[in-house]
């Protein structure tokens, strides 16, 4: 996918590689998923604490190993810590904060748009009016069934064995719903006939941060893959974060050498970090 989407999970290492609609749309069905444990949260301290994961094979650099330092958000001071922790190159995977911290390499380079002044090129205006029918609606972090189902094919697709794809009906929900912070989901649709809305087809799960939109997780359905949805989709949040106010949409982390991230340059102009601060590229 095109995807600003770096998934951490601390219990198997699991990843991969931040509106208006018509009138009377029809019900969507329940999301049936098995009951979940009761989970106890508490408050983050002052302070928060960090960890670092073991290291496990790289899967952006063959031979390679990789490590990642992390923190957990929740509580009272949650979105705060999100907003500086992402500010300073970490990216979130439900409760969890975390950046890579890998010895002897720096590959992984957290990069983020620069609204006001993004260029829009040729290739980039024809992706735009290819999808200029589709319809945006921007709700809740909430998962459904009609989104598993494009999650599902969409893996089954693209990323069939990848890290994340053995992701159950549950797997898929906590990844939208835990979160402590203010998410979002974009989903977008095509028009549909006599002013219905039509299927779902693309999904991107958002963070909103004080100073821009962090794209977490993005699908699509591969059916579509010629419409190039997964641009289409970051095209879309630079948008909304210009009428929102935000200066930056956070497309997490560039790889040197890694044909999976190479997408990220076509968006300019963009600020890398550095261990100089946010420098423009």
């Amino acid at each position: 996918m095109v995807k600003s989407h770096d998934r951490f999970d601390d219990t198997d290492d699991a990843r991969a590689s931040g509106e208006p609609h018509p009138a009377a749309p029809a019900a969507e069905a329940p999301f049936d998923r098995p009951r979940r444990r009761r989970v106890t949260v508490r408050r983050v301290p002052e302070h928060p604490q960090f960890y670092l994961t073991a290291p496990s094979p790289c899967p952006y650099l063959p031979g390679r190993l990789e490590r990642k330092v992390f923190t957990h958000l929740v509580g009272d001071r949650a979105e705060h810590l999100n907003d500086l922790l992402t500010q300073g190159g970490f990216r979130r995977s439900q409760n969890i904060a975390y950046r890579p911290a890998c010895e002897g390499c720096r590959s992984c380079v957290s990069v983020r748009v620069v609204v006001s002044e993004f260029a829009w090129t040729r290739s980039l205006r024809r992706i735009a009016r290819a999808n200029q029918d589709l319809e945006r609606r921007e709700r809740p972090a909430l998962p459904s069934s009609e989104q598993y189902s494009v999650f599902r094919a969409y893996l089954d697709s693209r990323h069939a064995d990848g890290g994340m794809a053995d992701m159950t009906v549950l797997d898929y929900a906590m990844m939208v719903e835990d979160t402590h912070v203010d998410t979002r989901m974009f989903e977008y649709r095509r028009a549909g006939e006599d002013g219905n809305r039509g299927p779902l087809i693309a999904c991107a799960l958002t963070d909103v941060l004080s100073d821009g939109l962090s794209m977490v997780y993005s699908f699509y359905e591969p059916d579509d893959a010629a419409a190039s949805l997964g641009t289409y989709m970051i095209l879309d949040h630079i948008r909304r974060a210009a009428e929102l106010g935000l200066p930056y949409v956070y497309l997490g982390y560039w790889v040197g050498g890694s044909d999976k991230m190479g997408y990220k340059t076509r968006f300019q102009p963009q600020e890398q970090l550095t261990p100089r601060g946010w420098l423009r590229v």
